[in-house]
């Protein structure tokens, strides 16, 4: 915009072009860079995974968000993932980083699945929130996060985001949510059902999580 300025003969920096788009509410529209924003006044809990042998489902679930790029703007995703099996719960899309689908999509998957032994998340203010870490506390789960910066505690979440986005996201385009939804529907079902993983010795999710024999083991 400051370029633009210029050419017409004006002569200006950049702050005042910045001051004055701040005062008429101009932006431009795309996710911020972090999804991940603390809350000065939320309480951080201690990292409780390192050096721990996760061996069984429902031992620890992880949740994380990331943004979805759509025709026009984006919408935010949370998934609440079993660490041991890599299977998706449960997630919810929203258009804002309120903490309200963060709670439900936890409800929805405390409801369907039990509960786990310890959950793990970042330090974003949906995560530290009253009323999600209440609910982490009302069912006695254990509260884990992450570092700050450390995107690696949270590993397993991020391979899923990258999958998701490189193998099916930026190949689609969807012009609302409902399109969204119903999309994420069927390839959160394929991932689960159908998607083999080499780290899980080329099982699915639920083959793992659900403790099936190997598809591949020979008959006795």
């Amino acid at each position: 915009m400051r370029n633009h300025i210029r050419r017409l003969g004006w002569k200006i920096k950049r702050k005042p072009i910045q001051r004055l788009m701040r005062l008429m509410g101009l932006q431009a529209i795309y996710p911020k860079p972090k999804t991940t924003k603390p809350h000065p006044q939320h309480k951080v809990y201690p990292y409780l995974l390192r050096g721990l042998k996760i061996n069984r489902p429902n031992q620890v679930w992880a949740a994380d968000i990331t943004y979805v790029p759509m025709e026009k703007g984006f919408m935010y995703l949370v998934a609440i993932m079993d660490w041991h099996s890599r299977k998706v719960l449960s997630w919810r899309i929203s258009n804002s980083m309120e903490a309200d689908f963060c709670i439900e999509a936890l409800e929805d998957a405390i409801a369907k699945y039990g509960c786990p032994e310890i959950f793990n998340t970042d330090q974003g203010s949906q995560f530290t929130s009253d009323s999600f870490i209440n609910v982490l506390e009302e069912n006695r789960i254990k509260i884990s996060m992450d570092g700050r910066g450390r995107f690696l505690d949270n590993i397993f979440i991020e391979r899923l985001w990258w999958t998701l986005k490189y193998q099916y996201l930026y190949l689609w385009s969807f012009d609302n949510g409902r399109d969204l939804r119903q999309g994420l529907q069927k390839w959160f079902r394929f991932y689960n059902h159908e998607r083999s993983h080499q780290r899980l010795s080329d099982c699915t999710p639920d083959e793992i999580y659900y403790e099936l024999p190997h598809p591949f083991a020979e008959a006795a």
